[in-house]
C-alpha cells in the first residue's frame, strides 16, 4: 500500500491546516537604532527582527501555498515616530520580474508589494501601503463599506531594489499616517500582499477566503507595540500657483494664486484638515456630455481635499461635494431689454475644514464645514443702458455631521446630518439619516437599511417641505451561491439636492439578485460567474411601473488572463415615465415600449505589450425603426517600461428615441420629438515617466454628439405620442468639447511637488446642426487655434510639505 502520508509531510499538511484556519500574529520589536530606508537591510535590528513568511494565494487558485521559490519574507520594527517594514520577495527569475514605471497610486503591469494596517483591529477598516517593484507608491483607506479609495494620500518612504533573488522593499510608514487608539498595549490588524504580475497571482500572509466577501475581517494580529510617544502631528502645506490665460477674444493676462493647507493631529485617532484660499486651477476636466434629459449631469469630484479621507462622509450618499463650490443655486429675473454683462458659472470657496477620526470603542466621528462667497450677476438694460447686479447665490455654510459605531468587527450603526445655510431670503435644506449594516459572526448573512428625512426651508418662495426615504437590503454574502433582496420607499417630498444630487422621488421599489462564482481555477477558466439581477420601480401616486430590467451576465477570465464579459438587459414591460415630459403636471408621463439590450465586452492581458479593449452593443425597442447599438474600441500599447499609450474610440447611436423637446404655451401641450441622437467619443492617454517621481502625462477628449429630429410630436394623456405638424421651431442641437492637458509633475521631496500644466479646450454647443462627422471634427481642431470658446491655459504650482517636527529639530 502506498503511504500517503510519512513522518516528515504530517507536520507540514498540520502546519498548513494551522495557518489557513487561524489568524497569524507577528509580534514587533522597539528600536532606538536609526534606520535608513534603502532597502539595504543593514541595520542590527532587522538581524533579530521576527518573519512573516508562508504566503497563501487569494487568486486564481485562493487557498494555495506560495511555491518556495516564490516565498516572501517580511519584518516590522517601530519607534516613537514610525514603524518599518523590510520585505523581501523571492523570485527565482528575476529577469521576468515586471517594473513598469507609472505615476503615483498606478502600478499598471508592475509587481508590487503591500502591507495592510488597521490600528483599531475592528475588521472594518484598513489603511494600506503600497510599493511596485519600479519603487511606485501607492495608498489607498480601504473600508467594508465602500471598498478601497484611492483618492487617500500619506506621507510615506519607501525604496524597492531588485536584487539576484528577486526584489526587496523597505518602508518607513509613520504613525501620521495611520490611525489607532491611545492604549499603551496595542493590537492591530495585519495583512501582507504581493503580487506576482506576470502570473496574475495574488498572494496574502493571512488568507483571503474568497468564499467570505468580508476582506479585513481576514487579516492576522500585530502584536509588541507599546508604550510608543508619538510627535505631534502638525503639517502646513503652502503652495503658490501662477496662471497664464487667454482666449481669441482676449489677450494673455498673468494671474497669482497662494494658500495654505493644515494638517493637525488632536490625538493618534483624530484629525483636522482645514484649506485656507484653496485653489483648485489644476485639478482635472470634467467630461461634459449632451445632456437633453431631465436631470443634471453628475460630474466626479477632483478637489483633493473633498476626495482624502472622506470615507464617513460619503456615509448614506447623503453627500455630493460638487454641490460646494458649484454652480449658483438660483438665476437672474431678466427683463426683455437686457442682457448679462457677467454670469458666473460658479461659487467661490472661501475656506473649509473637517475633523474626523475613531475612538478606541469604535465609534467615528466626523465634521465637516464650509463657506462660500457671496455671488452676483452683472446686468445691463440695453434701452436705458442701466447696469445692475443681482445676487445669484448667497454668502452660504455647507455643514456634515456623522456618527458611526462600528461593533463585533463587521457590523456598524450610523448617524447622519447634512445642511446648508444661505445667508437671507433664500433656501436652507436639512437632511438626517439613520443607517444600519449588520453581518452574522462569520459572514455570511447581510441585514442593512436606512431611514432618512428632508426638510427644506425655502424663504424664497415661502414654501416648506417634509419628507423621508426608507429601504431594506437582506442577502447571503459567502459561498459559491448568492442571493439577495430588498425594498426601497421615497416619498414625494424627499428632497436632498442642496448637499446632496437626487435624481427620482415618490416611488418605491422591490429588487433581487442570484449569483454563482467558483471559487477555484478549472481546466478551462481562472475565474468564472454568472450574475441574475431584477428590478421593478413603482411610481407611489398612480402604482404605474416606471422601471423594471431583468438582467443576466456572464464574467470570465481564460488561462491566458484574457476577461470576457457577456449579457443580455431586458425590460419586459411597458413602464412610464414620470421625469421626461419635465413638467410640474404630476400626472403626465411618457410610456417607454419594451426592448431587450445584450452586449459583449473582452479585455486582453494587459501584461501584453499590445492589449485592446472591444465592448459592441446592441438593443432591440419595441417599436419600428427604434434601435439603440454602440461600439467601443479601445488598443494600448507599451513602448518601454516608461512609456505607454491609450486610444479610446466610443460610438453610440440611437435611432428614433422619444424625448422632450419644450412646453408650448400657446396651446398648453408638452412637445415631443423623435431623433436621431449620435455621440463619437475620442480620447488618448499617454504617459512618459522619467522615474518613479518624475512624469510628463498626456489627455486629449474630443466629444461630439448631436441630436436630429425627425419628427415633432404631442404627448398624450395616457403617454403615448401624436404627430405635431403646428410647431415649427428646430430644436436640433449638437455639442462640440475639445480638451486637451499636458503636465510635468516632479515630487522633490515626500509630499512636495511641482507642476507644470498646459490645457487647450473649447465648448461649442449650437441649435444649428452639422452632422458631418469629419467636416466637425476637422472644425474642433481649427477650433483649438482659434475659437471664440477656446482657451489656453499655463499654470506653474508649488506645493511644499513642512512638517513641524523637523522644524522643531532644527531649531
Amino acid at each position: 500500500m502506498t503511504k500517503l502520508f510519512s513522518p516528515i509531510t504530517i507536520p507540514f499538511i498540520l502546519i498548513s491546516m494551522l495557518s489557513f484556519s487561524q489568524k497569524k500574529s507577528l509580534t514587533t520589536q522597539f528600536t532606538n537604532e536609526k534606520i535608513v530606508i534603502d532597502g539595504k537591510f543593514d541595520e542590527n535590528v532587522w538581524k533579530t527582527a521576527a518573519i512573516a513568511s508562508n504566503f497563501f494565494m487569494i487568486s486564481p487558485d485562493n487557498g494555495k501555498q506560495a511555491a518556495i521559490e516564490k516565498d516572501t519574507e517580511v519584518k516590522i520594527v517601530y519607534d516613537n515616530e514610525a514603524i518599518y517594514v523590510a520585505a523581501i520577495m523571492y523570485d527565482n527569475e528575476p529577469s521576468k520580474i515586471r517594473k513598469e514605471l507609472t505615476v503615483r497610486d498606478n502600478f499598471a503591469t508592475a509587481e508590487h508589494f503591500g502591507i495592510f494596517l488597521n490600528g483599531y483591529n475592528d475588521g472594518q477598516q484598513e489603511f494600506r501601503f503600497f510599493v511596485s517593484s519600479a519603487g511606485v507608491q501607492q495608498d489607498i483607506l480601504y473600508t467594508e463599506s465602500f471598498g478601497e479609495d484611492f483618492s487617500f494620500n500619506a506621507i510615506w518612504d519607501s525604496k524597492a531594489v531588485i536584487t539576484d533573488k528577486g526584489w526587496v522593499v523597505e518602508m518607513k510608514i509613520p504613525y501620521a499616517a495611520l490611525r489607532f487608539s491611545s492604549e499603551k498595549k496595542q493590537t492591530w490588524g495585519l495583512n501582507f500582499y504581493r503580487e506576482l504580475q506576470r502570473d496574475r497571482q495574488q498572494y496574502t500572509w493571512n488568507l483571503i477566503d474568497n468564499k467570505i466577501s468580508s476582506e479585513s475581517n481576514q487579516a492576522g494580529l500585530l502584536e509588541g507595540i507599546e508604550n510608543i510617544k508619538t510627535p505631534t502631528r502638525l503639517f502646513l502645506i503652502p503652495y503658490s500657483s501662477y496662471y497664464l490665460s487667454g482666449n481669441a477674444n482676449q489677450k494673455t493676462i498673468g494671474e497669482l494664486k497662494g494658500g495654505l493647507d493644515i494638517k493637525y493631529g488632536i490625538n493618534d485617532a483624530f484629525t483636522l484638515d482645514a484649506i485656507l484660499v484653496p485653489d483648485f486651477g489644476q485639478t482635472a476636466f470634467d467630461n461634459v456630455e449632451l445632456n437633453l434629459g431631465p436631470f443634471e449631469q453628475q460630474f466626479s469630484e477632483n478637489r483633493p481635499f473633498f476626495t482624502e479621507g472622506t470615507d464617513l462622509f460619503s456615509k448614506g450618499d447623503l453627500f455630493y461635494s460638487r454641490r460646494i463650490g458649484g454652480t449658483p443655486s438660483t438665476q437672474a429675473t431678466l427683463s426683455d431689454d437686457e442682457i448679462y454683462t457677467e454670469n458666473p458659472a460658479k461659487v467661490n470657496l472661501l475656506n473649509a475644514i473637517k475633523v474626523s477620526g475613531r475612538t478606541k470603542n469604535g465609534l467615528g466621528i466626523g465634521i465637516l464645514n464650509a463657506v462660500t462667497d457671496k455671488t452676483s450677476a452683472d446686468i445691463k438694460n440695453t434701452v436705458t443702458g442701466e447696469n445692475r447686479s443681482e445676487v445669484i447665490e448667497p454668502l452660504a455654510t455647507y455643514n456634515v455631521f456623522v456618527l458611526d459605531q462600528r461593533f463585533r468587527k463587521n457590523s456598524s450603526v450610523s448617524l447622519i446630518n447634512t445642511n446648508v445655510t444661505r445667508n437671507g431670503e433664500y433656501r436652507d435644506g436639512n437632511v438626517s439619516a439613520l443607517l444600519y449594516d449588520l453581518n452574522t459572526k462569520k459572514n455570511t448573512y447581510n441585514l442593512s437599511g436606512d431611514y432618512k428625512y428632508s426638510y427644506v426651508n425655502d424663504l424664497g418662495v415661502n414654501n416648506n417641505k417634509k419628507g423621508y426615504s426608507s429601504s431594506l437590503y437582506f442577502a447571503e454574502t459567502s459561498g459559491k451561491y448568492r442571493f439577495g433582496g430588498g425594498t426601497e420607499y421615497v416619498s414625494e417630498d424627499f428632497d436632498k439636492d442642496d448637499m446632496g444630487i437626487q435624481f427620482q422621488n415618490h416611488y418605491h421599489s422591490v429588487y433581487g439578485n442570484a449569483s454563482y462564482r467558483i471559487l477555484n481555477p478549472t481546466k478551462t477558466f481562472n475565474s468564472y460567474g454568472i450574475y441574475f439581477n431584477a428590478y421593478s420601480e413603482f411610481d407611489n401616486r398612480t402604482g404605474k411601473l416606471q422601471a423594471g430590467t431583468l438582467n443576466l451576465q456572464n464574467n470570465f477570465t481564460t488561462k491566458k488572463n484574457d476577461t470576457f464579459n457577456f449579457g443580455v438587459n431586458g425590460r419586459p414591460f411597458e413602464t412610464y415615465d414620470f421625469y421626461e415630459p419635465q413638467t410640474d403636471n404630476e400626472s403626465r408621463y411618457l410610456a417607454i415600449p419594451t426592448n431587450i439590450n445584450t452586449y459583449v465586452y473582452f479585455s486582453s492581458n494587459y501584461n501584453r505589450k499590445f492589449a485592446i479593449d472591444i465592448n459592441p452593443s446592441y438593443a432591440f425597442v419595441n417599436e419600428k425603426n427604434r434601435v439603440n447599438y454602440g461600439f467601443l474600441i479601445a488598443p494600448r500599447y507599451r513602448f518601454s517600461d516608461k512609456i505607454s499609450m491609450v486610444y479610446e474610440f466610443n460610438f453610440f447611436r440611437q435611432n428614433n428615441n422619444v424625448g422632450y423637446v419644450a412646453f408650448d404655451n400657446t396651446n398648453n401641450e408638452i412637445i415631443m420629438s423623435r431623433r436621431d441622437r449620435v455621440t463619437y467619443t475620442n480620447t488618448i492617454s499617454g504617459k512618459y515617466t522619467l522615474n518613479n517621481v518624475m512624469n510628463l502625462n498626456l489627455s486629449i477628449r474630443h466629444y461630439w454628439s448631436y441630436a436630429s429630429i425627425n419628427q415633432i410630436l404631442t404627448l398624450q394623456n395616457d403617454g403615448s405620442v401624436a404627430d405635431n405638424f403646428t410647431y415649427n421651431p428646430n430644436q436640433s442641437r449638437t455639442l462640440n468639447t475639445w480638451n486637451m492637458d499636458l503636465s510635468y509633475s516632479w515630487w522633490f521631496a515626500p509630499g512636495s511637488q511641482i507642476s507644470i500644466l498646459y490645457r487647450n479646450n473649447s465648448y461649442a454647443s449650437l441649435r444649428n446642426l452639422d452632422n458631418s462627422f469629419n467636416r466637425d471634427i476637422n472644425n474642433s481642431f481649427k477650433n483649438s487655434l482659434n475659437h471664440e470658446n477656446l482657451s489656453h491655459i499655463l499654470s506653474l504650482s508649488i506645493r511644499y510639505f513642512i512638517d513641524y517636527n523637523s522644524l522643531k529639530r532644527k531649531k
